[in-house]
């Protein structure tokens, strides 16, 4: 029995990035021999062990034989005859084909080691064209390894796996899974050209794809094309090191700019009641996670005036804050101030500019919580109020205090 690191850790370590989960190889061995070692048996549709001390996940070697559309058709074979290299060859891109034995030497039968130096990413073998969940992975990779580009023939397979309907059979979940995964890449953006330029983006998420081409005003907008400030605001959020559910308001707060009926354009009125829409059945269809999509709808429907509220009176903030539920989310208030501020600097000659209203609403939601609510309340019913009339009456109590702050 020999075995092998592969993938990520490998890469990884050559190109001198943290290296975070280990997976091995093993070769020469069966089931029953592993679990006798020790191994701790946690695969479902292959044979995958948990090393009894380090708790390092280790697969059995094996082939991969294609039985159905989607990620799902395929049929497995492990067992000691299968070879270092057969498993190396089912893998998607070279720079992950690469294998290091425990004496450290590395075993490179397709070129990974070339493409890291050349910044390429490339198909180990046509197999790619059988799994479309690959594309989605090669798209997260390059947000990952943003200065790499993808080999020509690479783009033209997957060109080519989406006229075939490959993409068509991705489950909605494995679409989230990669998708918010290359979120967090250090320039999203990447994936997200990857995709449109295989035509994969307008398949999985049309409402985002039909953003580019479509103009804003230039006043507000200076890159003018609705994708391009998409990207923009993107690599903003990952910049300031947002967290996923903000990357992904960021995401749809203007996905209503590609329904704008031609006769308006450049303008947009009322786009943020269309971007509401679209951002939850896009959360829907792609089973998206309830704090992700929850900040997404609030900042599709308040950036606007978000970004507007210096021009708005006490009364008026304080209803800003009640519609954003800022008085019991705090937390997802400042999440939403964060996503308004990404949309703000995620414009051309604006990236360094401050935004003034995340810090003033800050104050303000600050100052309005510091009323008393009960203590309103109570006076309140003491005065003969009852219902709707005590929660008027902490309302005024909350634009008084704002007022004076201002």
């Amino acid at each position: 029995m020999k075995r092998f690191l592969v993938g990520g850790a490998v890469r990884d370590k050559l190109v001198g990035r943290p290296v975070g989960d280990r997976d091995w190889v093993v070769v020469g061995a069966d089931p029953d021999e592993l679990r006798a070692a020790g191994y701790l048996a946690v695969g479902r549709d292959f044979p995958v062990f948990l090393h009894p001390e380090t708790r390092e996940e280790h697969a059995l070697a094996r082939t991969e034989r294609k039985t159905g559309p989607g990620y799902h058709g395929f049929e497995f074979h492990a067992d000691r005859s299968v070879t270092l290299e057969d498993d190396l060859a089912r893998r998607d891109l070279t720079i992950n084909a690469i294998a290091e034995d425990e004496g450290g030497a590395l075993i490179d039968p397709h070129g990974g080691q070339r493409d890291l130096v050349a910044k390429v990413l490339r198909h180990v073998s046509p197999a790619f064209a059988e799994d479309p969940v690959r594309i989605l992975r090669l798209a997260r990779f390059a947000a990952r390894f943003a200065d790499f580009r993808v080999a020509a023939e690479t783009e033209a397979l997957m060109r080519e796996m989406v006229r075939a309907g490959e993409v068509d059979a991705l489950v909605p979940e494995r679409v989230w899974q990669e998708v918010s995964r290359g979120l967090m890449e250090a320039k999203p953006s990447r994936m997200f050209e990857v995709l449109r330029g295989c035509g994969a983006l307008a398949r999985v998420m049309p409402e985002v794809d039909r953003l580019w081409g479509v103009p804003q005003r230039a006043d507000y907008h200076p890159e003018i094309d609705t994708g391009v400030h998409l990207m923009m605001v993107l690599d903003m959020a990952a910049r300031l090191a947002t967290s996923l559910a903000v990357r992904y308001a960021c995401l749809g707060h203007d996905l209503g700019k590609g329904t704008t009926p031609a006769e308006i354009l450049p303008r947009h009125l009322r786009h943020e009641e269309r971007s509401v829409e679209l951002v939850r059945a896009m959360s829907e269809r792609l089973r998206v996670d309830n704090a992700c999509r929850a900040l997404a709808v609030v900042v599709a429907l308040e950036h606007g005036n978000i970004h507007r509220s210096g021009e708005f009176g006490a009364a008026a903030i304080v209803r800003l804050l009640e519609r954003c539920d800022a008085l019991r989310r705090p937390d997802r208030f400042a999440e939403t101030l964060l996503a308004c501020e990404c949309d703000a600097r995620g414009r051309l000659g604006l990236e360094d500019k401050p935004y003034p209203p995340r810090a003033r609403l800050a104050q303000a939601l600050a100052r309005v919580m510091a009323v008393d609510a009960t203590a309103v309340a109570e006076d309140a019913a003491a005065r003969g109020l009852a219902g709707p009339a005590i929660g008027a009456a902490i309302h005024d109590a909350r634009v008084q205090a704002l007022a004076e702050l201002a």
